[in-house]
């Protein structure tokens, strides 16, 4: 049994996350730990709402509320959407929490003592409309290298080429809209990344080439260019204050840390909350997964534009603490996924989000369509006719016809009890040989971290199911051979159980109704391996077994006219 920790990258807190932030982080990283709690590993899946930085305090503005209340307010809404995606956080922060403040401050105070963070004057924009200085997410302009007219002035999300506020042409205040700017002398502290590049290089030389090429691309192509001494602090109301025992004139000045120099380290602070958190009775040692932590396999999960400040940032800020904190080694990229080929935009409010899904269908349809359409080797696009095609196609007529048509014609014709029936013969070897391929094949690239491709043996399974079935034709052999037919639908009835096993990382719900269909005991594996499964023998005759309702209905074609109506379709459909 190994020891796997899994993170996924912090959604903002300013606002409800669309579909394409579900399946480039918080999903993908749900499937691969609830697989690895099945094959019996140690595993903590630690995720967090990132809650300081211009996104939060402008939130707050517009809500009317202070930015703590907004904050708190938000972070429970987001966690029960996330609940509702059965998302299995082993803990689910917040930036903003005590643990990530202290753990923060201290990896400042290490870097600053061996001499990684200097103070240096500079030249910021200062709003004369807002009468205060403005951070670089409060300037909007278009981006020089794109020509994007909504970039911020740290990065454009259309391209995502890292900015400066004063790079931005025809910049304005993301407060007041003022374009009054002029640029003032203050202070603020740097990580001197420069200092630390070679020992950045080296790790990812080290570790890089394990990755996705879009992960260890995007990295190597920061080194390319050169790794930049960054500011690391804000003007801003709300965020990790900085040390007063290390810069008292800064701390007076009400200086905080950026929010890409504390949002990694909640990775460490969320789990300080979660061994904080434990029960009388209740070990839970954070420590042990962080720092000096041997036998743990660290794998993050995030979206492209992510993948710089995971990479080389969030690396060298550990390395330049010089303590023994784990450092990741895999990381999981993800390219994006479109709205009819446009950008899913939480701030241009373009695209399904997550809450208006759940209202919409329950989770394991979204779950499986965005896995099954995960934007791993370049960008993937959401349509509601792909959508439906998948949930029709897929979850109602491969799996869900297979689950319903076997139970109630079993029900029918044998009772309330899996049949005996003959002895498996020839036809069930071959399916057994074929099951325990396909499920080889499935943990391959469920391992690999590939997951269409996983999803693509998920569905074979499905499918091999379905063959077996139409092959054997028990409703033709119950009229001349009942006990050929019982063994028929005994066989059909053990892949039932085994699809509830092996779907679980992907449709939990489903899952859940399949296994709950057979009396089988609590203690039943949570995972077979293929020489188990190809034994076709899981559950036995005289197990009683109930009929559970249809497990995903069909997306109507007025379903469908209707979701286009209300969201927009294809624009050139029209």
């Amino acid at each position: 049994m190994a020891r796997h920790l899994i993170t996924s990258a912090l959604p903002y807190i300013n606002g409800i996350k669309h579909l394409g932030n579900m399946v480039g982080s918080m999903l993908p990283a749900d499937v691969y730990s609830r697989y690895l709690r099945q094959r019996g590993h140690d595993v903590l899946y630690i995720c967090a709402t990132d809650e300081h930085g211009t996104p939060a305090e402008l939130a707050a503005k517009e809500a009317g509320l202070p930015v703590a209340d907004f904050c708190a307010a938000a972070h429970d809404q987001q966690k029960a959407i996330y609940d509702g995606f059965e998302l299995s956080f082993d803990h689910f922060g917040r930036s903003s929490s005590p643990q990530n403040r202290e753990i923060t401050q201290e990896i400042a105070r290490e870097l600053h003592a061996n001499g990684f963070i200097e103070e240096r004057s500079v030249r910021q924009v200062y709003s004369n409309a807002d009468e205060r200085f403005l951070p670089d997410r409060y300037i909007v302009g278009t981006c020089p290298h794109c020509g994007y007219d909504k970039a911020r002035g740290d990065q454009c999300e259309n391209c995502t080429r890292v900015l400066d506020p004063t790079d931005l042409i025809d910049a304005r205040s993301a407060i007041s809209g003022s374009a009054d700017l002029e640029v003032r002398e203050t202070k603020h502290l740097f990580l001197l990344q420069a200092k630390l590049t070679g020992e950045v290089e080296a790790w990812i030389a080290a570790h890089g080439d394990e990755w996705p090429v879009l992960a260890s691309s995007i990295a190597r192509k920061w080194l390319t260019e050169g790794l930049q001494d960054r500011a690391i602090t804000r003007d801003l109301e709300w965020g990790v204050p900085v040390p007063a025992d290390v810069w008292p004139e800064l701390a007076a000045e009400g200086k905080v840390f950026y929010v890409w120099f504390d949002a990694p380290i909640e990775y460490i602070g969320a789990t300080k909350e979660w061994s904080d958190a434990a029960q009388p009775g209740e070990t839970r040692d954070w420590k042990s997964w962080w720092y000096q932590a041997d036998g743990v396999r660290y794998t993050e999960f995030m979206a492209k534009d992510n993948v710089p400040f995971h990479t080389v940032m969030f690396p060298a800020t550990i390395l330049g603490s010089r303590q023994p904190w784990k450092m990741v080694d895999y990381v999981k990229a993800f390219n994006w996924l479109t709205y009819y080929g446009g950008k899913f935009s939480t701030s241009q409010k373009r695209g399904i989000f997550t809450d208006t899904a759940l209202e919409l269908l329950p989770a394991d349809y979204w779950r499986y369509f965005l896995m099954a359409n995960a934007p791993e080797s370049d960008d993937s696009s959401f349509s509601w006719e792909l959508f439906a095609a998948n949930v029709n196609k897929d979850l109602a007529g491969v799996l869900g016809n297979f689950v319903n048509r076997v139970l109630t014609f079993s029900r029918k014709r044998f009772g309330d009890e899996v049949p005996a029936g003959a002895e498996a013969g020839e036809a069930e070897a071959r399916l057994g040989a074929q099951i325990a391929e396909l499920l080889a094949e499935y943990e391959g690239q469920l391992d690999a971290l590939n997951f269409r491709k996983a999803v693509q043996a998920l569905r074979a399974l499905w499918s091999a199911g379905n063959a077996y079935l139409d092959e054997k034709a028990p409703w033709t052999q119950v009229k001349t051979d009942p006990e050929a037919a019982a063994l028929t639908l005994r066989t059909a009835m053990n892949l039932i159980h085994l699809y509830a096993v092996l779907s679980e990382p992907f449709i939990p719900a489903a899952s859940r109704a399949m296994r709950g269909a057979f009396a089988l005991p609590a203690d039943e594996s949570t995972w077979y391996t293929p020489e188990q499964a190809a034994s076709l023998s899981l559950v036995t005759a005289g197990t009683p077994f109930t009929v559970p309702p249809v497990l995903f209905a069909k997306i109507t074609d007025e379903d469908l006219e209707g979701y286009r109506t209300r969201f927009g379709g294809d624009p050139d459909a029209v």
